[in-house]
């Protein structure tokens, strides 16, 4: 697409914020105005408009993008979108772990049980941690306090956290980050350990590496977004 507008802005309205470029709102591909709760979001959005280029894509646009996903999904589609993250804790990459090597038994005992800890804690989800990639039924307990957690965000944290889950392979890790308990980046540290193990042994084979930057790059996004929204 070409771009067609001088000027991007956030405009604040009766109980919301808009952007509007050269004085006309920007509006989502179902055809509503672009409406968000926040003006430190509004104004995130206007700046990401405002750097688009002469020529742009939707890509170019990611924090649009994702609100427009928590507008015209999340909203219209809350308990599909709740039931569908919440599904994830039953096979979270937190609980399996290695059996071999020792150092990678080791580190994921490091890295990854305060998680599983911090979700008994802050989430009353206690989950069952099991050796190799078996699957292993979770308690029924465990994974409604997961729902429960996931069903109280807003639909702007939703959205944020669709990108993050698939993207670590974890609902605990995703749930921490929107909770503002861990960065974005450290659960992407955290969730790819055993990548980063492996290429400590054999070194990284570019596709490998590209992904990695590319999953990155998507988390790091959710997490400006999820600042964004808490301002």
């Amino acid at each position: 697409m070409k771009r067609f507008w001088n000027s991007a802005e956030a405009v604040a309205q009766d109980d919301h914020w808009t952007v509007e470029l050269d004085g006309k709102p920007v509006r989502l591909p179902g055809g509503g105005a672009l409406a968000v709760p926040s003006a430190h979001l509004a104004r995130a959005l206007a700046a990401e408009w405002q750097a688009a280029g002469g020529e742009f894509t939707y890509d170019d646009l990611p924090f649009t993008r994702l609100a427009g996903t928590a507008q015209e999904r999340v909203v219209v589609a809350r308990e599909a979108v709740i039931e569908e993250l919440a599904r994830y804790g039953e096979s979270d990459l937190l609980c399996y772990r290695a059996e071999i090597p020792v150092s990678l038994v080791e580190a994921q005992a490091q890295l990854w049980q305060p998680w599983i800890d911090w979700a008994a804690r802050e989430l009353g989800s206690e989950l069952v941690v099991t050796q190799g990639i078996v699957h292993v039924a979770q308690p029924p307990a465990a994974l409604a306090a997961l729902t429960q957690a996931v069903a109280m965000l807003d639909e702007w944290r939703l959205a944020a956290l669709g990108v993050l889950v698939p993207a670590l392979g974890s609902l605990v890790l995703g749930l921490a980050v929107v909770r503002g308990a861990l960065a974005a980046s450290e659960a992407h540290e955290i969730a790819t350990l055993d990548e980063r193990h492996q290429a400590a042994f054999w070194g990284w084979d570019a596709e490998a590496q590209t992904r990695l930057m590319r999953v990155g790059a998507d988390l790091a996004m959710a997490g400006r977004f999820l600042d964004a929204c808490a301002e």
